[in-house]
């Protein structure tokens, strides 16, 4: 790090001896003088030797402990460390001011444009003299929020040379948050528990909420006694919402035709009394369909499961439609009593709900959505659509690989849509780039097609298409086994075909993949893994 124009380096080998420090000072007083300046630091078993430019090399010695054993490093940072990342007995002064380019690390050139994360850096320019001519003082520059860092475009491979226009994206503008309502379905396990007095359900039963969702299938809420013979359940399958209930003597069953997966507000009230059930849309009606047997009261305990089940409770009455819905629930009472939805027994997986919402998956910025847990086989032919809207210049789309070389991802590098494929001889790389002022991180939905064959892939933006041959005439099939990530990849997943880590900030919908004449449009409430994403819940208005 620069401090006071001059360059300080610290080392802690982590073997429990105290951080080494060596400061070196520049011939002309200051490093912070707007010339290149080269540094290296070298580490050879104990010693740790570090050159500025052609001044004479100053020298660290660790502890002998350290002699043998690596320095272990999980994070990398250049130019400052993010808020909350504190590094222990280290004070910096603040972010770097000024350009970092052709940094090696261990023999191997890193790509600033592959960086996991970064905040106010300039990846294309260094505008060091463009700063207005005034004194500054060190310390400004220490303080300085701005970051700018510069590559040698020749370095980088051709999918990744930096744009020479400057992307700009569209601010991002989330909705206002829904009071009293949750939003479900974001992962498996998604649920909220609320108490409710048992007895006073014994003789008559009346649940009133409100929902909105996008999704056709899901668990809307449920209560059961103990040994699941006595329970009430309201479901949404096939698009239409089932109200079930056992008095202890046989299942009934009221569904109600009224199309409620249509991303609008409805009031669903379902009911039982005299072993009569109801359920009412928005005002109407059903007509009533009566309990088997002769049961007469409904034994159930005080816990109403709401928008799913934990994730070690096994249903026994409900089918196949035990997954949480992914939907917005809000105003539930029980007999007319308001439920406390702000202290549940239990809650797992829940969010709060976007005042505006559109049909789409929300991708948060921070994870993804794993589907096809046994592994998807790509092999010679596979067409890809989706839609997209982001307002990020970077970000994983798909990603499918295996455990060798062969694989297909599909991510947005500088506001340009990458499709790369490797079947096991090279990646071949589909580039489009959208032309004059049009942008892709307009905040606007666009269609994605992205075609592979044996022989040439292509990829279709909004109509546009652009392809690229396969020279490799003997490899023509990517024997891909493992999952389809979506958005983004766990950090310990290796990705054949993805230059970024950066996960996806937007919304996906309509996720197809085609292999001849088999079509699977794919729910990604129903996926096995789901980090930072909201299925059926795209904040803010379709455009």
């Amino acid at each position: 790090m620069l401090i006071d124009g001059h360059l300080a380096v610290h080392v802690n080998a982590g073997d429990r001896a105290s951080t080494r420090k060596v400061v070196l000072q520049s011939a002309n007083g200051t490093y912070s003088d707007g010339q290149e300046h080269s540094v290296i630091l070298i580490r050879n078993k104990r010693i740790i030797t570090v050159q500025v430019d052609e001044s004479k090399p100053a020298e660290l010695r660790l502890g002998s402990a350290a002699e043998n054993s690596p320095i272990n490093i999980s994070n990398f940072y250049a130019g400052g460390i993010p808020a909350g990342e504190g590094i222990l007995g280290l004070k910096l002064a603040g972010s770097f001011h000024g350009c970092i380019s052709n940094l090696i690390f261990n023999k191997e050139l890193l790509y600033f444009t592959t960086s996991m994360k970064y905040e106010h850096v300039d990846m294309d320019s260094c505008f060091l003299s463009e700063k207005p001519k005034t004194a500054v003082q060190p310390s400004d520059i220490m303080n300085s929020r701005d970051i700018m860092i510069q590559h040698e475009l020749q370095a980088l491979p051709v999918p990744l040379r930096p744009l020479t226009k400057k992307v700009v994206c569209a601010k991002d503008e989330l909705p206002d948050h829904v009071q009293g309502a949750h939003q479900f379905g974001l992962a498996k396990g998604s649920h909220l528990t609320l108490l409710f007095n048992q007895s006073a359900v014994r003789k008559k039963l009346s649940v009133q909420l409100n929902l909105r969702t996008f999704a056709s299938s899901g668990l809307i809420y449920y209560m059961a006694h103990q040994n699941q013979v006595d329970y009430a359940a309201l479901q949404l399958y096939g698009g239409q919402l089932h109200f079930s209930f056992d008095l202890g003597k046989g299942k009934a069953v009221a569904l109600h035709p009224a199309v409620v997966s249509d991303g609008k507000w409805h009031t669903v009230k379902t009911e039982y009394v005299k072993r009569k059930g109801t359920i009412i849309v928005d005002g109407q009606e059903l007509v009533a369909v009566n309990a088997l047997g002769d049961g007469s009261t409904l034994d159930v305990e005080g816990k109403l499961y709401v928008g799913g089940l934990p994730l070690d409770y096994v249903p026994k009455n409900l089918g196949n439609v035990t997954h949480s819905i992914p939907a917005c629930i809000g105003s539930m009472t029980i007999n007319g009593k308001q439920l406390d939805n702000e202290s549940p027994v239990s809650i797992f997986a829940v969010n709060k709900c976007y005042e505006r919402v559109q049909d789409g998956t929300f991708f948060d910025g921070s994870g993804f959505a794993a589907l096809v847990r046994e592994g998807y086989k790509v092999r010679s032919d596979v067409n890809i659509t989706l839609e997209f809207r982001t307002t990020a210049a970077h970000g994983v789309l798909l990603g499918v690989s295996s455990a060798r070389v062969d694989a297909i991802g599909l991510e947005i590098v500088h506001g340009k849509v990458l499709f790369h494929v490797n079947n096991g001889a090279g990646r071949l790389t589909a580039s489009y780039e959208p032309r004059g002022t049009n942008s892709l991180c307009d905040g606007k939905w666009h269609k994605l097609q992205a075609n592979k064959s044996k022989h040439h892939i292509s990829l279709i933006i909004d109509g546009n298409l652009v392809h690229t041959d396969n020279p490799y005439v003997q490899s023509t099939s990517a024997d891909t086994n493992n999952p389809i990530y979506v958005g983004g990849y766990p950090a310990d997943v290796k990705q054949n075909c993805l230059t970024s880590k950066t996960s996806f900030h937007g919304c996906l919908r309509n996720l197809v993949l085609t292999k001849g004449q088999h079509r699977e449009l794919f729910d990604f409430s129903r996926a096995f893994d789901l980090r930072g994403v909201f299925p059926h819940s795209c904040p803010g208005a379709e455009h």
